[in-house]
């Protein structure tokens, strides 16, 4: 997945859950230095036999803050030093984990305001009322995606199959094409995005705009977890993705809907496990 580049935090008071409390200067206090629970001084976390950078344990260990405090959308969160503090991390690796989860739309920085757990509403993202935070390296979050996405694929494969355009078709085929090319020179940059457009493609050919959002908010979830609990590495399994798009595209083409369905089925089955390693493996060793 190609990276993202992430606005840089602004930061102001602090106060709890719904924005009140006691205003804080947020760059009065020393940089925090000393060693984390997680991480090294040089910025690196050791994780089982392997290790990840600091920057990306301390995004996921603010977004278990903001789950573990009960904050909702539109809260506000501690500024950068309070956060550093109450981590026991450095401000320059807090910072950069603002960083990421700002980019992720997880977290919202307002210039002179501070820091606010994000307002946009999505699946998973909690409006006030919802029970759920999604944890982008919680491993039955990504499960739990991942039979959404099934759901889904399955249905919207089923769909274009029967309802797809002549243009539509090309879109599809052509994404094919680039997925493939890009699978064949191991060119993130180029499969990346026709991934993307594949996905995009067959929802479009479906004509259900409803299933075609709930498609784009799952996948956005799942960038969520190839980022903080990848490090933003792409799965090693772009040759086998690339034969499985094809199946899928050949079945719509044919207008054969039960085919298309169970060839969506298998990739999202065969991803969903090749994830669950790669996720495992990067968070445990």
């Amino acid at each position: 997945m190609p990276e993202t580049a992430v606005p840089q935090a602004e930061h102001g008071e602090q106060t709890g859950p719904g924005g009140r409390g006691e205003q804080t200067e947020p760059d009065e206090c020393g940089e925090q230095t000393g060693p984390a629970e997680h991480a090294e001084p040089g910025g690196r976390a050791e994780s089982g036999d392997g290790y990840r950078p600091g920057y990306e344990v301390t995004a996921e260990r603010i977004l278990e803050f903001i789950a573990a405090r009960g904050l909702r959308p539109g809260d506000r969160l501690p500024t950068e030093v309070r956060l550093a503090q109450e981590l026991d991390v450095s401000r320059s690796v807090t910072r950069e984990a603002i960083k990421i989860l700002s980019a992720l739309g997880r977290v919202r920085a307002h210039r002179g305001r501070g820091l606010f757990v994000a307002d946009e509403p999505g699946l998973l993202a909690p409006r006030k009322t919802d029970p759920v935070f999604f944890m982008p390296t919680d491993l039955n979050h990504i499960m739990l995606v991942f039979e959404y996405r099934r759901i889904q694929e399955t249905e919207i494969s089923r769909l274009a199959a029967e309802r797809a355009t002549p243009a539509e078709l090309r879109a599809i085929g052509e994404a094919v094409d680039r997925y493939r090319e890009g699978a064949a020179r191991a060119d993130s940059a180029l499969f990346g995005p026709a991934d993307e457009d594949f996905h995009l493609a067959v929802a479009t050919a479906a004509h259900n705009p409803f299933l075609t959002q709930a498609v784009q908010k799952a996948r956005q979830l799942l960038a969520q977890s190839t980022v903080i609990g990848l490090g933003g590495r792409t799965i090693d399994r772009v040759a086998a993705a690339a034969v499985e798009h094809a199946a899928i595209y050949e079945a719509i083409r044919a207008g054969r809907p039960e085919a298309a369905a169970r060839a969506a089925a298998e990739h999202i089955d065969n991803s969903l496990e090749d994830y669950r390693k790669a996720v495992r493996q990067r968070l445990f060793g």
